[in-house]
């Protein structure tokens, strides 16, 4: 019987400890990782990382999964635990996912080539943010054969938003994600507060300042007039007046799967799926967009009872444990994405740090699905839960 993910590794863990006298290079809890990391951050890194929107009501909030709890079974067996699951139609090891998280330069100079190392070292699925520090091209061929998805931020520009998804598709992306809950800015005041904005630095445009479409409307390439490129990017970046019906240009230019990241709204996921969506990503953004809005926990069900037998849905906004993870599967989540806690574990320690946050997570995952009595993901289902309001 092969040792399973969680066993193997708290078992390397305790023997290194015992028998040879190591300790964890990274912290392992949390919120001891997040202290750490803030410490190897400069400010302004910390303010873009942590920081959520307003009052960040919304940010604290989503981090709470204590309403619904966990109800173990016992002697289920569960000595052979599968992991796998499918999101849009292929089938990944772990039902975790790297979320589209920007301008990683801020807080490791690897940046995303780092983060897309640690992912192919577990086979974890990267999903690219547009806004990255590194070229898409470069990070597709650092993951190789690993799952990968390119996040689409809409350009106001057709003309770079198609050269976006022809390369996206000719670099050998999986699928596209299309968040959408970002139309205009969100009131960020650790970033007002110090007046930073990372990409009037050219931080996290990589991606503009490499297409040949970008490229071609510049009087002057990038290398000779940065100022100059970065005005053009604040110029044609994002397009507050898209609709439901703006998704053809998506669907024209693209034979990538589809999933429309940043819905709240059962409505909205039915409008996504009925305009050809083949996912919807259930997601506050990290909490940086709308202060005070329903959290993802809590908009969860409701999406899945609308169109989770029709789409793929990912969940995000506030995993930060295995447990954390169960319960959105239970919820009828397809696959988590992670966020805050492998961008700190870059800060610390690069790709060996990210590799150290994920493999916790799942580990983790793993013991909590077979404490739980389930021996495979696609038994987490709602029977598993209760809500604190049923007790």
């Amino acid at each position: 019987m092969s040792e399973q993910f969680g066993n193997r590794k708290v078992n390397r863990v305790y023997r290194e400890g015992m028998h040879e006298g190591k300790s964890s290079e990274f912290p392992v809890s949390y919120e001891d990782l997040r202290e750490t990391a803030h410490e190897a951050m400069d400010d302004t890194a910390r303010a873009y990382i942590h920081g959520g929107a307003g009052a960040e009501e919304t940010f604290r909030k989503e981090q709470d999964f204590s309403e619904w709890r966990i109800v173990p079974r016992m002697l289920q067996g569960v000595a052979d635990r599968d992991l796998t699951t499918e999101v849009m139609g292929q089938e990944i090891d772990y039902p975790a996912m790297v979320t589209p998280l920007g301008v990683q330069s801020l807080v490791h100079d690897d940046a995303e080539l780092a983060t897309a190392a640690a992912c192919d070292e577990l086979n974890v699925p990267f999903i690219l943010s547009s806004l990255s520090s590194t070229p898409m091209e470069e990070v597709a061929e650092e993951l190789g054969d690993t799952p990968k998805w390119f996040q689409f931020y809409w350009s106001s520009d057709e003309d770079i938003a198609r050269s976006f998804l022809n390369r996206a598709e000719d670099a050998g992306y999986d699928a596209i994600v299309v968040t959408v809950d970002a139309p205009t800015l969100g009131w960020r005041e650790r970033l007002i507060e110090r007046g930073y904005y990372p990409f009037l630095d050219g931080e996290g445009v990589a991606n503009y300042f490499s297409d040949p479409e970008f490229r071609s409307q510049l009087d002057d390439p990038p290398e000779e007039d940065p100022q100059a490129a970065v005005d053009h990017f604040l110029d044609i970046f994002g397009d507050s007046s898209l609709t439901w019906d703006d998704l053809e240009f998506v669907f024209e230019n693209t034979d990538l799967p589809v999933l429309i990241k940043g819905v709240l709204h059962p409505e909205d996921a039915r409008l996504a799926v009925e305009h050809g969506a083949d996912g919807v990503g259930v997601s506050t953004h990290g909490g940086r967009q709308v202060d005070g809005s329903i959290t993802a926990i809590e908009a969860l069900p409701d999406i899945v009872d609308e169109v989770g037998d029709e789409a793929t849905i990912t969940f995000d906004s506030g995993i930060r444990r295995g447990s954390d993870m169960y319960k959105a599967l239970a919820l009828g989540a397809d696959a988590c994405l992670i966020g805050r806690p492998f961008i700190y574990g870059l800060a610390l320690g690069g790709q060996a740090g990210v590799h150290h946050v994920l493999e916790n997570l799942i580990a983790d995952f793993d013991l909590t699905m077979g404490l739980a009595g389930r021996d495979s993901v696609s038994k987490v289902n709602r029977d598993s839960l209760r809500h604190e309001d049923d007790l």
